[in-house]
């Protein structure tokens, strides 16, 4: 596990050229972009596919979706450079919101990026293209701005090789081996074993507190796998945040009332909970779990 803070500063870069990505999508895969409806899409990947499947969801996981989640599995894809074995078009309410692709990707997706690739974490980067690409797994994400505050180029689309649903743990129950002020030392080791995959950034050192977040992939919460920013403070426990998305808080919100009770606080930016140590987070989608000594801290802040 190495440190570095480049992750953090290619998240910024793809932030400010997601609009770019917009038109690479299209330019790869014929006419076809995130926003577009499901019959769209149907119809223009059913002329380069030997076969198509839908695949509709009845208890909704993906983040970016409210009200409807849908799947398209398009198997042998073929590409002006060769012909991809599966790619699955993920739709929210209707909207194509995630595109991931696996089999022979090099070849006939990756070849058409404009830029060269740079490494992050495991993951061959072409910036331009917004493209992430896992060269032991043969998977390309195509990312946008909202997929990647998810950082859902971590997340394998189930849908790619099985078409029966698949039940994530819905859970909001504080992690049991996530305990606030737990020593880095003790905790990395299990953080790693419980996650996909873990990053570890220096946050520098501010009056006197050294600050570092590991950050994990994959840990399943409220229903998804999730990137949780586990944050220290001289090497203890202070904080974690859990990204989610906007379009999904009415249902983590409603979890989060079943598991600690009635809220304790509300403003625009915050829903709080368990004696503020629970919080939700409304302008930025995450979920903010801290220590009872920071909660004490937002409480007079935020009711004084």
């Amino acid at each position: 596990m190495k440190v570095s803070t480049k992750p953090k500063l290619l998240l910024i870069i793809f932030l400010l050229i997601s609009a770019v990505a917009q038109s690479q999508v299209n330019r790869i895969l014929y006419d076809i972009e995130f926003g577009d409806s499901f019959l769209k899409v149907q119809k223009n990947i059913r002329k380069i596919s030997k076969s198509t499947k839908v695949i509709e969801i009845e208890n909704l996981s993906f983040p970016l979706s409210k009200y409807k989640e849908q799947h398209l599995v398009a198997s042998l894809v073929k590409l002006k450079n060769g012909t991809v074995k599966k790619i699955v078009f993920t739709f929210s309410d209707d909207k194509l919101s995630f595109i991931q692709a696996k089999g022979n990707v090099i070849k006939s997706i990756v070849s058409e990026a404009k830029d060269k690739a740079q490494t992050v974490l495991e993951y061959q980067v072409y910036t331009s293209d917004l493209l992430y690409v896992n060269p032991k797994l043969d998977i390309v994400s195509f990312i946008n701005a909202k997929t990647l505050h998810l950082n859902l180029f971590t997340w394998s689309n189930p849908y790619i090789d099985s078409v029966k649903e698949t039940k994530y743990n819905p859970s909001v129950k504080i992690p049991a081996f996530l305990k606030m002020g737990e020593s880095s030392e003790g905790l990395l080791p299990i953080l790693k074993e419980k996650s996909k995959l873990v990053h570890i950034e220096s946050l520098g050192i501010k009056n006197s507190i050294a600050k570092t977040q590991a950050n994990s992939f994959g840990i399943e919460y409220a229903g998804f796998p999730r990137k949780f920013e586990v944050r220290f403070e001289n090497n203890k426990l202070s904080k974690i945040w859990i990204l989610t998305g906007k379009e999904e808080e009415h249902r983590i919100l409603k979890k989060l009332t079943e598991e600690f009770g009635k809220r304790i606080f509300e403003n625009n930016n915050w829903v709080v909970f368990n004696d503020w140590t629970v919080l939700l987070r409304k302008d930025k989608p995450e979920v903010l779990l801290i220590t009872k000594e920071l909660g004490l801290k937002y409480k007079k802040q935020y009711t004084k």
